[in-house]
């Protein structure tokens, strides 16, 4: 357990790191050498150029103006200059939302901590009840915490009132920032310049037909059922196997490259390269002629499976994008059920065109119910296997229970300075390395569950990964921690005393959890300003791979916020605040700190002097209208009642059985709050209103009359591999408008039966 030495030593090399971290931020974003790794967005956008300086040769890379390093940390004072509408036009209101995250939590955390240090803290330390009890192993850190408070005592009642009233704060920021952000969202699609998506249906699940192919049935289905309206579509191909061979082939390219360059450096020795694995074995080839004739054979396997993914049937999925005249057109066919048979015919907003997640169209609608249950198994038995390195954890962050246990070890800690920066540090630092390659493997998880787009992939994974971090990184810890903490007394004592002594000891893991915030909250974010990763493959990539200008801005990595990592962590710093306000208020000063710094380093600055990672680096890969924050508000009542659901089992536990009555009701006011939020605003974020779809396209048809939708939408949802390529082409809808029958190839005779429930019998 870490003392207050511990945290000591563990809050010095934390802020020490975050300050290296932040300096070398502010002095290599001034280099020119690496303008394009911390302004990659302008760059992408075409207004800003590279740095031309005059002088000596160095200039060119290294920025010898000794003015400029003067005022080298003035960015932080700008991060809060640009107004939140500017920063919604320039990146968009997902990325302003994402900011107001850690805005939120400042709003709730900031006058919960002033009420905790004014009333609880005090009420704590003069408990003196941790001194009385043997065997339990304590700092003066936990003297702050609710277990210096002796069982039975009337002091409880200052926290039972702390506890509605942190929880009425917290509902009522809530219920304001739901507010804000619905309204937000409603003015962003109100002025959105117009997209793809807004016209546009993905259908799924379309019902094989005898006499006609996909795409007729499509055309057939939404000319009769949607004729007012129905405007194209595009069928949805399985070119899953095109686009690897694609990839394949700009790899080979890239390495074709690589070896060009090293050539035309060195011309009097060609290059050469092994055929085996990785290049580590196999015959000696000229490296050139030897991925020339790699792209060649590539190219022409690509040709021919272009060809037969064009050409066969069989490479058509039953799906299609189906675009239509108006907004209003497209909301109809979205929000409604289109056959009385509710398993065909299945329709949702399509994602804007950059959102699709294309290898995830071929999957046949009917196996996605089984591949989504076998990941629900799978997501089950990683939680389990996860336990393990989390009780690893606890052994690094426990030395003093393991030493009563296992008293060879006590020579290897005896130092004070080496014990303090275990026990202040690696805890913290071994944790955050365990979690590194989860949400990896939490969004490979998603994409096998066969979700479309880049959007629905990372709420999903997002959603694991907040479920693995309450049940791992917080339960887990605490009660893996609670019993390597207190091993000695488990084994020694009654099991009538075992709940009494986890009671006690649960708030003590608060101690575990600073050394976490400062590790990962701290020097963490501070360590992602810098960039190391994308800076170093940069540089790589320019000195080996760069020959034109525009093999330089595939170079360029400007990311995203990656929100299925980002956000399921804040979640974590909103539950353990919520959690330990009331059971060790200590805490809070950390987590504070933390949503301030973040909220720095993640705002905007102005552009001259900017380097902000989402305004100068990050370049969303789509926009969805903030249509993650009902998962935002969802998580943060999760965290809320689960803060209510410990501290009704301490109670339990301290003598003070009364309160049982008294907290009971926090939940279910609780979960009464949520389901008020969400009957309210909720809508908002899943549908789009008729009356603002007919208003923008009345709007739209006013200002601008001879609009070709058609041309803007024909190839708007055609896949990537397909960009410039001749494929089947519905025709237009315009040339039947003034025939009142539907062409159609069918042969039999219920096939016509569209509008009287065609299928209508339901089944899989």
């Amino acid at each position: 357990m870490a003392s207050v030495q511990d945290i000591t030593v563990g809050a010095a090399v934390n802020i020490l790191s975050a300050v290296v971290f932040l300096v070398a931020f502010a002095i290599l974003r001034l280099q020119p050498i690496n303008d394009r790794v911390y302004f990659p967005k302008w760059y992408l956008k075409g207004i800003r150029g590279s740095p031309t300086r005059s002088g000596a040769f160095v200039s060119k890379f290294i920025n010898l103006d000794c003015r400029t390093y003067i005022k080298f940390l003035n960015w932080m004072p700008a991060a809060l200059r640009m107004p939140e509408l500017e920063l919604i036009d320039h990146a968009g209101l997902d990325s302003a939302v994402y900011i107001r995250i850690y805005l939120l939590g400042l709003k709730i955390f900031v006058p919960i901590a002033a009420l905790a240090f004014g009333v609880l803290v005090p009420v704590n330390w003069t408990g003196r009840t941790l001194e009385t009890i043997k065997d339990i192993t304590f700092t003066n850190i936990d003297k702050l915490s609710i277990s210096n408070v002796p069982p039975g005592s009337k002091r409880f009642w200052a926290h039972l009132v702390m506890a509605y009233v942190f929880t009425f704060w917290t509902c009522y920021i809530l219920y304001k920032e739901y507010k804000i952000i619905a309204n937000m969202r409603l003015r962003f699609l109100a002025s959105e310049n117009r997209r793809p998506d807004q016209f546009t249906v993905l259908v799924r699940n379309v019902p094989p037909d005898p006499d006609e192919s996909v795409s007729e049935h499509v055309e057939h289905f939404y000319c009769v059922n949607h004729p007012d309206h129905y405007l194209t579509h595009q069928i949805v191909y399985n070119a899953n196997k095109l686009a690897k061979l694609v990839e394949k082939k700009k790899t080979l390219q890239n390495w074709l490259i690589y070896y060009q360059n090293k050539y035309e450096r060195k011309p009097d020795k060609k290059p050469t390269t092994k055929t085996g694995f990785w290049g580590l074995w196999g015959q000696k080839v000229d490296s050139i002629d030897y991925y020339t004739a790699e792209i060649e054979k590539l190219s022409e396997e690509e040709v021919a499976e272009r060809e037969r993914v064009i050409s066969d049937p069989n490479a058509i999925v039953p799906a299609a994008f189906v675009s239509f005249k108006t907004r209003w057109g497209a909301a109809v066919c979205a929000q409604t059920q289109q056959s009385s048979n509710p398993t065909i015919w299945l329709t949702e907003w399509a994602p804007e065109p950059h959102d699709v997640y294309w290898n995830n169209l071929a999957i046949p609608y009917v196996v996605l119910t089984i591949r989504r249950l076998l990941m629900a198994v799978g997501l089950f038995f990683l939680t389990f296997f996860y336990m393990i390195p989390i009780t690893f954890v606890q052994t690094l962050a426990n030395i003093e229970g393991i030493e009563k246990v296992f008293p060879f070890l006590k020579p290897l800690i005896e130092r004070k300075v080496v014990k303090s920066f275990i026990q202040g540090f690696l805890p913290g630092i071994a944790l955050k390395i365990f979690l590194i390659v989860l949400p990896m493997i939490l969004m490979t998880m998603s994409k096998i569950e066969g979700f479309t787009s880049l959007s629905t992939l990372e709420r999903r994974a997002a959603g694991k990964y907040h479920l693995f971090l309450l049940v791992l990184a917080f339960l887990g810890n605490i009660i893996a921690g609670t019993a390597f903490q207190q091993l000695h007394t488990f084994l020694n004592q009654s099991p009538s005393e075992i709940p009494k002594t986890i009671g006690v000891s649960i708030p003590m893991k608060a101690t575990f959890f600073i050394t976490y915030i400062m590790v990962d909250g701290w020097a963490g974010i501070a360590a992602e300003i810098v960039r190391l990763v994308p800076l170093v493959m940069f540089h790589i990539k320019n000195t080996f791979l760069v020959k034109t200008d525009r093999d330089r801005e595939q170079a360029m990595d400007p990311g995203s916020l990656n929100f299925y990592t980002s956000e399921p962590r804040i979640q974590l710093y909103f539950l353990l605040g919520l959690v330990y306000s009331v059971v060790t208020p200590i805490l809070l000063p950390f987590i504070i700190v933390f949503f301030a710094f973040a909220f720095m380093v993640f705002r905007h600055q102005n552009e001259i002097a900017s380097c902000c990672k989402i305004i100068n680096v990050y370049d969303q890969k789509y926009e969805s209208g903030a249509a993650f924050w009902p998962d935002v508000h969802r998580r943060i009542i999760i965290g809320l009642i689960t803060s209510q659901l410990l501290l009704l089992g301490l109670m339990s536990t301290k003598g003070a059985e009364q309160s049982t009555l008294v907290l009971i009701a926090l939940p279910i006011l609780t979960i009464w709050f949520h389901r008020l939020c969400k009957g309210r605003f909720e809508s908002v974020f899943v549908k789009y209103p008729l009356q603002d779809a007919m208003v923008k396209d009345t709007l739209e048809r006013a200002t601008e009359p001879h609009l070709n939708l058609k041309a803007y939408l024909q190839d708007a949802y055609i896949h990537p591999v397909f960009k410039g390529s001749e494929l089947e082409r519905p025709a237009a809808i315009d040339e039947e408008e003034n025939n009142p029958l539907v062409a159609t190839r069918r042969s039999s005779q219920r096939g016509s039966k569209y509008g009287s429930g065609e299928n209508s019998d339901i089944g899989v």
